[in-house]
Formats: C-alpha cells, structure tokens, sequence
C-alpha cells in the first residue's frame, strides 16, 4: 500500500515577539506583514510588534498551515523529515535548522551587545547556563527595508579622539548630540549612551546589509530589517539594557580593531544566473540570504531548487504558487511565508502590476 503523499513545500504561520523596543501597531513592518498575511489577525494599536521568528526555534517554532500534514509544527516536521534539509545541512548541523530568519521592526534602542564565538560560547554555557543558553554561536545579518540605524564595531581612533576633544564639557549638539539625547531618553543614566562616540554609527538603505561576527559590538537602534542568524540566544550585553551585563566577559571577548563606518556594509552579488537575485552570503557556514527582486514584465517565475532548506518570504507582491512537492496551488502575499525542502522548485504565476521582492534564507555548504 503507497503512503500517503506529503507536502515538501507548505505555508507557515510565525511566532510573533512583542517586546517592549518594538514599533507599536502599524507603524510596525512586522505588524504590516501579519495583516497583510491575514485578514483576520486583529492588530492592536498600543502593541508593540518587535520580531517575526521564521524558523523552528523552541520559543518561537513555526506552525504548518497545510491540514495534510500531521506534525503542528516546522521543528516536529524537520525532525520526523531531516532529509528536507538536504544532505550536507542535514550532516553539519546534526539533523537541524541551523537558522533562524526574521523580520524586526525597531523603535527603541536594542542593548549593545555582542556574541561569543562558538568556543567561549561552549565555555560560558558550561560555566553560566542561566545567562548563556545554549553552547553555540550566535553570527547575524540584518537587510533593511526601511531606512535602518545601528551601531556596529569600533570608529577609527581619530574619530573617537575627536569626538572626546568636541564634548569634553560643551555642547554637543554637532557630536551626535540628539542621537544621545534620543538614547539617554530612552535609557536615562545607562553609561551605554556614550558608546555612539566610541563605536560606528551606520545607516542603511533599503536593501543594504550589516553582518555582525563573533566578538563585534553592534546595537540596533531604529528601523524595520529582516534578519538571518545562527539558532542561538547567547549574547553578552554591554549597556542600554535593564538585562544582565557581564562586563568582564565583553572587555576580553571583543574585537576592538577600529574600522569605518562604510566597511560595515556588507555587499551583495547579483546572481550570474539569475538577474532577480542578489546573494548575501557571510563568511559562516549557518546561513546566507537571498533578495529576489522580480520585475514586473515577468509573470512566471522559477524559485530554483537547491541542496538546502529555505525559508520565503514575501515582502511586496502576489502570485500563485505551484509545485509537485506541495500538490496544490498557494497563495502567495504580502507576508506569506513558505518552507522549502532541500531539492524542491516552486513557480509563481505574478499577479501584481508592480513584481515582487521576495527574501530567501537558506544555507550554502
């Protein structure tokens, strides 16, 4: 007797965090998405909507919106289906997702912080497991798509020199002095505001990338951005938080080599092979990201197979989707999200006048 068919490409409905720095109601991306997505989610005013967690991460674990498949969830999923995740993942990461895909939508500052790299993480893990969770690395990447604000490593020497001279005891108003203000506002008396003269203020447009290594102090502090990292929650705090700071830890962890602002950009390739997708692909093994820009003169598009799950998201757009790993159409919006097996394709028949910007999170062994 033939088993039954299972769907290897299905839709996801995404853990929502509504803590307490992110932007309230609609002013929210987060937010924008969930209402888009579905009708009859009821968006509250006075909420705030912080991140959307695509992934299987225990406290956020995705929920499989396809009544064909008896597991609840992506992380049951994967773990009953680990050839999903396509041979080499499957074999690198012991049978797991090996990243967590987000959007976030920021109104108030996120603590300074930084993440151990994957030897002090075992370590600091073993020694403190109430503050340090879990033994792995946290590396991540954050794209905006709004215009984003962030801190992230070290300014030049010479800048921080000069910005010291410029506010010892003066008016600071032309030294980044409404960024403090802004900052002191939000976390009054936290010794963290002062890190906006010692670390580099970045700006990112819409589609510009930030990668934030192990050992690199980094905080972001306004705007919408979807962001990949490492399945992880280890990070030691240095300031602009009512959270646990390990001030030890840090000043022997971090990289304080002094760069400018400019090289925290991180670039993305156009594909060769395909025009639509621009790659963004850091120097770790867990995961890179694909922004899909699908103009409007197509109206049919192949999301390519590849040896890796995925995780889509649609950001502007609609299209129906069709695939033999999914067996029936799906409609794909405004904040649709789909997984994708290792080894499986899916074809969008556009429907909007003005194409379609799609983010996809895969891995790249």
């Amino acid at each position: 007797m033939m088993s039954a068919f299972l769907p290897a490409v299905f839709p996801l409905s995404c853990a929502v965090q509504n803590y307490s720095w992110g932007k309230v109601g609609l002013e929210s991306e987060v937010a924008k998405l969930l209402a888009s997505s579905d009708p009859l989610v009821q968006i509250q005013p006075d909420r705030p909507y912080a991140e959307l967690w695509m992934g299987a991460h225990p406290r956020g674990d995705a929920v499989i919106q396809d009544n064909r498949i008896p597991q609840k969830t992506l992380g049951q999923w994967i773990t009953d289906n680990p050839a999903c995740l396509g041979a080499k993942v499957k074999d690198t990461f012991q049978g797991c997702l090996p990243f967590l895909f987000k959007v976030l939508s920021v109104n108030t500052a996120l603590s300074i912080q930084a993440h151990p790299n994957k030897e002090l993480a075992a370590k600091l893990h073993a020694q403190f497991p109430e503050h340090y969770p879990d033994a792995n690395h946290k590396p991540e990447m954050a794209i905006a798509l709004t215009p984003f604000e962030g801190l992230c490593g070290f300014r030049p020497v010479e800048e921080i020199i000069s910005f010291l001279q410029a506010a010892d005891g003066k008016d600071t108003s032309g030294s980044n002095g409404d960024l403090l203000l802004r900052l002191h506002s939000q976390y009054p008396g936290d010794i963290g505001c002062f890190t906006i003269y010692f670390l580099n203020l970045v700006r990112l447009e819409p589609g510009e990338a930030m990668f934030l290594g192990a050992n690199e102090p980094h905080a972001y502090l306004h705007g919408d951005c979807v962001e990949c990292m490492a399945c992880s929650d280890n990070t030691v705090r240095a300031g602009l938080t009512p959270k646990f700071i390990d001030v030890l830890t840090l000043c022997e962890m971090l990289n304080y080599t002094p760069a400018p602002s400019s090289s925290k950009i991180f670039p993305a390739t156009q594909s060769q092979l395909d025009p639509s997708v621009y790659l963004y692909d850091p120097p770790v093994p867990d995961f890179a990201i694909m922004r899909i820009e699908i103009p409007s003169s197509i109206k049919l598009y192949l999301v390519s197979a590849m040896d890796s799950a995925s995780i889509l998201l649609v950001i502007q757009g609609t299209a129906v989707g069709t695939s033999t790993a999914a067996a029936s159409e799906m409609t794909l919006r405004r904040g649709s999200v789909l997984f994708i097996s290792a080894n499986e394709s899916i074809s969008l028949h556009l429907s909007s006048l003005d194409g379609m910007l799609l983010f996809r999170a895969c891995c790249l062994l």
